[in-house]
């Protein structure tokens, strides 16, 4: 039987209106739209009609807004319950056969709240209630079968779209498994059969999407046809004399594809008919040869590892009852950047969901497990053509169109898409998001043909760069992998396989087309994700990982990690993975197909082998002890595994099916893993004529436009608005940069939270000021320079990530450590040829110059997009060579990290220009050349290579310098490297982040600079700006001096409006003004793409509403500041404090309590550790199975993360786990009802759980607290806002909580990162009973002169976005018991107890604060509390 129920509305009203609009755009007939979520409840044969059972269904069912019009309801549940037609909706449910994660945790949480007899599987599908126009003729049936239109509605590779709702059948498994198949290859064993085996793999090849080149068809076709007797030889008797199955076609295909095997990288190069000595993968491979140091890992795993510095790591004990530990040891870096374009292309979400999410992967599977720690994201698109979706003005550089094959996304919807999808993961999974880039490139560029004819070509981002990477830790002791021994057990770790992603590997090493059987494989090729498992499997290697107790534990000693190998799934599912994982060991493995976790048992066996079903590890376990260890660990995380087989001293891949009583595979490892004829690789040069850019500008410009101030007005206009330079706000607020506590430096600078930071930092572990050492990482590249010099988009490349990555304190070169992700479209034209100048510039020329290494990359060699426009019209858009490097290097001290903000409070100060050039203005591939449409025809590049080194050194030297008895003591007060915009834009985004204004003069910067000032000012040559106060220029020139650096390219080229009220800013030459603006008016240009996508993607009421805070003001009610009525490093704990003479286990216990998919656990128990107590890990099934109870705790800390995925509204499903088991209520009840000795917090989805467990009665006096519901945005904040902690009375420092106890009346800024964070009241009534009770502890608040009305004023809060980020009532954002012992908050005080993991905080008071945040004294008083 199936249970049918609405839910609640599945969009805001502002979204549901874009929507609407959406629609519209494809038909006017449409008139409106509700769309409302409905549940389908499958319910197990023996359920039976329990009243009960069926109500605690209903409230599990209850949650979200409802914002439809109640006669839509009424509609739907009329057609619902068959009283009437269902006429005008349309029904979205999953395919049949499928099983979506939303279903698999809403089911989980059904069975734990008791409802196992009831309760099958629940679903959830939409009903789209739709009105049609009047006078339309336009059907329902109509529009679900318009594929534009149903796009829009629902994902067609895991749902179906219906005019009827789905029958129970529908929701049942696929009960017949589909067959295997073989490939007749044998056919009579005739000579001429042999022929026709050929031809049938060549078809076989086709139909099945293998991407199979013609010497791999031949090498298979030898494995398994032996050839007649007379013309056998050595090589022919292993041929296996049978027909190959589609498993071990797939599989092969996945395992020997481009995109696994980097076949490109490892051939043979002739080039212009000379045979080149190196390989690609030789030169990178150079690199590591000749600077080894620093480096423990390179090339054989899933990332690199590098050295880092040693620090206390702090984990759970499992040796002390999960009581969180410090443990100081070495702390190794792991480093990895992949990319995942070809999904991108064809379904950015989920594209850019899993290829996150993949890569997050390899950060957990190196060595023996590790840790992923902070991500990166960048996209390269073509042209955005917004103007196509807001009806505004066009962009000059957008004025072709170009075109694009029907079912790949266009730029606007990639970046509308893609970033959600990458964010969205990081935060599920709990990675802080904290670095990228955004390059739009898409022209008509000069090119030759093979004769050497003259022609032009279309050089853009198609098929766009979608990269993803970061950094983690891996334990010294489990940086390499163990050998596997044989008999060990092979494990898949994660979520069920499912008919997703299939033949991703090889879809991926193909041009894209845009004929219909390439789109169904692409289409098919594209995973889906589930975040929150892989944070359970994540959650298990952390377990395992931590079972070591020092360096020395082994793979065998006893409690010691059982994981002796671990390999991420991912291209290729397992049909890859698991051959890898035994073939790296020398071993073979037997495997039975069904001891596969699968959620589909309708799949064949090679969709169950071979399909890509994210989340999911291959690991090899020591048998015995160590797999009881590891699967005690993986049921109390709750996480799916399958003992799929065990590991053979035979070298041969076995795979039996006991259902279908065959053998799918049985090849010897030798075969799958062979080598086929290696690649040779042969290219030309081509030499197009390319122009010389005007950069004059009088060319491309009316007369009247002509002169320089106008065309530099000009140029600035278009400039500003190029997505490369503009703002990146919109892609960065969507995503967590504070999850973990260990940032440092996030992308947002200064108390205006600008995004504008040059490089990202992490702390190495948790601490004060006895922990200041860390990570850093820094993205360069310059693709469209490669149009014009291959070599010099590389070396600038390079250049540019170290320019970036200076910003942060690191030291010697050596132990920077470089990644390289090349993409290009191998075989068109001269790009082979390109694709080696390239390579050979970093590997043997640039690299070995600075005593840099490459240990880790990536390669996509198929950047091309062919299709037919229309019968006849070919078309192709053929990416740049692109070449993306990403720095990454330990740091010696976090706290000296510079940023682009210009200070107001120093005095008088001037702008010191670094010109790393030698004097050049080349406009080549520059942004400004882009605008005019353009491309130029000479290049940037890396004049000086010991100059450059000397910068970095020199770098590292200025931050260790301090000038004594000075509030701000360092030399360097801002810096920002020249980039993407050039020297223009460089200063501007300086003034941006200072919010003040600033002159600079043309004449200064040489005699170049005079003759063609627009060059000057928008070459992107290599180049710094710092601040400087005049009085240490001289100290600034010596330190480079001293270093080799060169100080004629040292100059003074402009200086700081010193009174912040001057927003003036101006260029001058020769005295004179050539430009004169504000930083207002340029801010808000720069910022205006950005706005404009997040109105089109989120509520653009909260859009505007941040675009209307860039105004002239030198102050912003936005701004951060910190007004406290206490001092952060007062010493309020006295013998209560930490020790190293007491246990951590004699101190008082907290539970640092999580449920699935909880990710902020680790930071908050260092916080209660910090502050003297005993943290004790607490998982709910420890308290649900009665292992753990609270009688033994005086505190209880629900963390941040995301129960359950947010399944059932957020907190929801948590929530009703206790509510509905009756033991875990008692013992909830007892804790926070009837003891009075203890204390509650709940923060983010803790404080969601905790509302709910107060309004059910559990919390005495909190039954009016309000519920958190999704922001006003629609969207998740990632944000630091300004908050007020409510004084007991107006003007007091006095709170009840035992938390604020004497921080009442403060300002603080509070880190946000929430998706569920409106405080909704049951009624008005409840919202006036909390404020007069003085339940509302903390609210947000705005600053500056330009606060609104009543918004500065004490006690009130705010409701202007973004200050306030969720569109709460009164501004509040955390609710307090009557008793002050149980706190409910949404931001994250845990992620603010270190002074360095604010975002922006002022340095002096950091200083005075030695290292501690504001946000743990909240955490002390909880101690004094306890006493």
């Amino acid at each position: 039987m199936v249970l049918i129920r609405a839910g609640p509305s599945v969009l805001n009203s502002a979204k549901r209106d874009q929507l609407l609009a959406s629609l519209q755009a494809h038909s006017s007939s449409i008139a409106t739209i509700e769309p409302i979520f409905i549940h389908f409840v499958l319910t197990t044969d023996s359920s039976h009609n329990d009243g009960l059972e069926h109500n605690t269904l209903d409230t599990l069912l209850t949650y979200g807004d409802d914002v439809a019009a109640p006669a839509a309801r009424n509609q739907l549940n009329d057609a619902l319950q068959n009283k009437t037609q269902s006429t005008g909706i349309l029904y979205v449910s999953p395919r049949q056969g499928s099983l979506s994660p939303w279903s698999s945790k809403a089911t989980d949480i059904a069975r734990i709240c008791g409802l196992a007899k009831l309760v099958r599987r629940i679903e959830r599908g939409i009903a789209y209630l739709i009105t049609l126009a009047p006078d339309s003729d336009l059907s329902l049936e109509t529009i679900a079968s318009n594929e534009a239109i149903t796009a829009l509605l629902h994902d067609r590779m895991t749902q179906v779209i219906a005019t009827t709702l789905p029958s129970k059948d529908s929701f049942l498994p696929r009960s017949d498994p589909a067959p295997l198949r073989h490939v007749d290859l044998i056919g009579d064993g005739s000579a001429s059969s042999r022929e026709q085996a050929l031809a049938r793999l060549v078809d076989a090849n086709g139909k099945l999407g293998l991407a199979l080149a013609n010497d791999e068809i031949t090498y298979l076709v030898n494995a398994y046809v032996p050839q007649q007797s007379s013309t056998k030889n050595e090589s022919d008797v292993q041929a296996l004399n049978r027909n190959p199955t589609d498993v071990e076609l797939f599989m092969f295909a996945q395992v020997n594809s481009e995109h696994c095997r980097h076949k490109i990288f490892n051939a043979d190069w002739t080039i212009d008919g000379e045979s080149k000595p190196n390989t690609l993968f030789g030169m990178i491979r150079n690199t590591h040869k000749i600077t080894p140091q620093h480096t423990i890992s390179a090339y054989s795993d899933n990332a690199a590892v590098l050295e880092g510095y040693s620090a206390n790591r702090f984990a759970p004990s499992a040796q002390h009852d999960q009581t969180y530990t410090p443990n100081e040891e070495p702390m190794p870096i792991l480093i990895k950047v992949e990319t995942h374009n070809h999904p991108t292309a064809v379904s950015p979400y989920p594209g850019a969901a899993t290829g996150s999410g993949g890569e997050i992967r390899d950060e957990g599977a190196v060595g023996r497990g590790s840790k992923p720690k902070a991500g990166l994201v960048g996209f390269m698109t073509s042209n955005l053509d917004l103007h196509t979706q807001d009806g505004k003005s066009k962009n000059a550089w957008e004025a072709e169109a170009f075109g694009k094959p029907a079912h790949v996304a266009s730029a606007y919807e990639i970046m509308r898409d893609a970033p959600l999808g990458s964010a969205a993961f990081n935060n599920e999974f709990g990675r802080p998001g904290l670095s990228g880039f955004w390059r739009t490139f898409c022209e008509r560029v000069p090119a030759v043909l093979p004769d050497g004819k003259e022609t032009t070509e279309v050089r853009g981002y198609h098929k766009p760069i979608m990269l993803a990477g970061g950094l983690g830790n891996v334990r010294p002791q489990h940086a390499l992998k163990s050998k596997i021994t044989a008999g060990a057990a092979i494990v898949v770790l994660g979520g069920p396989g499912m008919l997703i992603g299939l033949g991703g590997g090889a879809a991926s090493s193909m041009t894209t087309s845009g004929s219909a059987e390439r789109a169904q494989l692409d289409f098919a090729s594209v995973q889906r994700e589930n975040p929150e498992m892989q944070r359970r499997c994540q959650q298990v290697i952390d377990a395992c990982v931590a079972l070591d107790v020092g360096a020395g534990a082994g793979a065998g000693a006893l409690g010691s990690n059982p994981i002796q190998s671990i390999h991420d799934v991912g291209a290729g599912g397992i049909s890859n993975a698991l051959p890898e994982l035994v073939h790296d060991a020398g071993l073979g493995a037997r495997f039975e197909l069904r001891d596969v976790p699968i959620d589909d048992p309708g799949m064949s066996p090679m969709e169950i082998w071979c399909n890509e079903s994210q989340e999911r590890y291959v690991l090899a376990i020591q048998p015995g002890e160590g797999l009881d260890r590891f699967e005690a660990i993986a049921k109390r995380e709750r996480c799916p595994y399958g003992i799929v087989g065990y590991a053979t001293e035979e070298e041969r891949l076995v795979l039996t099916d006991r259902l279908l009583g065959n053998t799918p595979i049985d090849l010897p490892m030798s075969t799958l893993f062979g080598k086929p004829p290696k690649i040779a690789r042969e290219a030309k040069s081509l030499k197009p004529a390319h122009h010389a850019f005007d950069s004059s500008l009088r060319s491309y410009l009316p007369s009247d436009k002509s002169d320089l101030s106008s065309a530099l007005t000009e140029a600035v206009e278009r400039v500003m608005h190029l997505p490369t330079v503009g703002s990146k706000s919109f892609l960065i607020t969507i995503g967590d940069r504070s999850v973990t506590g260990l940032v440092a430096r996030d992308q947002m600078v200064g108390p205006w939270q600008v995004p504008v930071a040059d490089v990202a930092v992490t702390r190495t572990s948790y601490g004060f000021d006895d922990c200041l050492t860390g990570e850093a990482m820094a993205t360069g590249e310059r693709t469209p320079l490669a149009l014009l010099s291959a070599a010099a988009s590389a070396r600038m490349a390079v250049g540019e990530a170290l320019t970036n990555l200076v910003a942060a304190s690191v030291g010697d070169l050596r132990r920077c450590k470089l990644s390289a992700n090349w993409m290009c479209a191998a075989g068109h034209g001269d790009e082979g040829t390109r694709l080696y100048e390239a390579v050979q510039a970093v590997g043997l020329d640039l690299c070995p110059a600075l005593g840099l290494s490459i240990p880790v990359g990536k390669d996509s060699m198929s950047m091309r997009m062919a299709w037919e426009e229309g019968e006849g019209d070919s078309r192709a858009v053929t990416a740049p060579l692109s070449l993306v490097i990403t720095a990454f290097a330990p740091v010696d001290a976090i706290d000296d990290t510079w940023t682009p903000q210009l200070r107001t409070d120093v005095g008088e100060s001037v702008l010191m220009f670094v010109d790393l050039a030698k004097g050049k203005q080349r406009l080549g591939g520059s942004a400004l050349a882009q605008v005019f449409r353009q491309l130029g025809d000479e290049a940037p590049d890396v004049e000086d290579a010991a100059a450059l080194k000397a910068f970095v050194e020199a770098a590292h030297t200025l931050k260790g310098l301090k000038v004594q008895k000075r509030k701000e003591p360092s030399l360097v007060l801002a810096y920002h490297d020249r980039s993407d915009g050039g020297l223009f834009t460089t200063v501007a985004e300086m003034c941006f982040a200072g919010r003040v204004g600033a002159s600079v003069e043309v004449d200064a910067l040489g005699e170049a600079a005079l003759a063609d000032p627009i060059a000057a000012l928008f070459n992107e040559e290599l180049g710094a700006i710092m601040q400087v106060r005049p009085g240490d220029v001289k100290a600034v020139k010596m330190v480079l001096s001293s270093v080799g650096f060169p100080l004629e390219a040292v100059k003074i080229i402009g200086k700081v409006n010193e009174d912040a009220h001057d927003q003036s800013f101006q260029i001058t030459l020769k005295g004179k003004n050539i430009y004169s603006s504000t930083r207002a008016q340029l801010q808000r240009a720069w910022a205006e793409t950005s706005y404009r996508m997040q109105s089109l993607r989120d509520n653009p009421l909260t859009a505007q509403s941040e675009y209307d805070l860039i105004t002239d003001e030198p102050t912003s009610p936005a701004e951060l500041a910190y007004q406290l009525t206490y001092l952060p490093q007062a010493d309020v704990l006295a013998s209560l404090a930490p020790s190293p003479e007491r246990p951590i286990t004699s101190s008082p216990k907290v539970a640092i309590l999580r449920e699935q998919g909880v990710n902020g656990q680790v930071e908050m128990a260092w916080a209660f550790s910090r502050a003297g107590f005993c943290a004790v890990d607490v998982h709910m099934d420890d308290l649900i199975s009665g292992r753990v109870s609270l009688s033994s705790f005086v505190g209880l800390a629900a963390c941040g993360g995301f129960s359950y995925g947010d399944v059932l509204g957020a907190g929801s499903g948590w929530a009703k786990s206790i509510l509905l088991h009756d033991r875990v209520r008692g013992e909830f009840v007892m804790f926070l009802a009837k003891r009075t000795d203890t204390f509650a917090l709940g923060v983010c989805n803790g404080c969601q759980m905790l509302s709910q467990l107060a309004k059910a009665g559990l919390i005495p006096g909190a039954e009016r607290w309000p519920s958190f519901k999704p922001n006003e945005s629609a969207r998740y904040e990632g944000r630091v806002c300004m908050v007020e902690i409510a004084p007991d009375e107006e003007g007091a420092s006095t709170n009840k909580s035992i938390f604020f106890s004497d921080m009442g009346g403060s300002r603080i800024p509070a880190i946000v990162a929430h998706g569920e964070g409106r405080a909704s009241f049951a009624s008005s009534e409840d919202l006036e009973h909390c404020e007069s009770q003085k339940l509302v502890a903390v609210r947000y608040v705005e600053m500056g002169a330009s606060a609104g009305s009543g918004a500065g004023v004490s006690g009130q809060g705010t409701t202007r976005y973004p200050i306030n980020p969720n569109g709460s009532a009164n501004g509040i954002t955390a609710v307090q018991s009557p008793d002050g012992r149980v706190l409910a908050m949404m931001p994250h005080p845990e992620r603010g107890v270190s002074a360095e993991a604010m975002s922006w905080r002022p340095s002096s008071a950091a200083r005075e604060w030695k290292g501690r945040g504001p946000w743990q004294r909240m955490f002390e008083n909880a101690r004094r509390f306890v006493g």
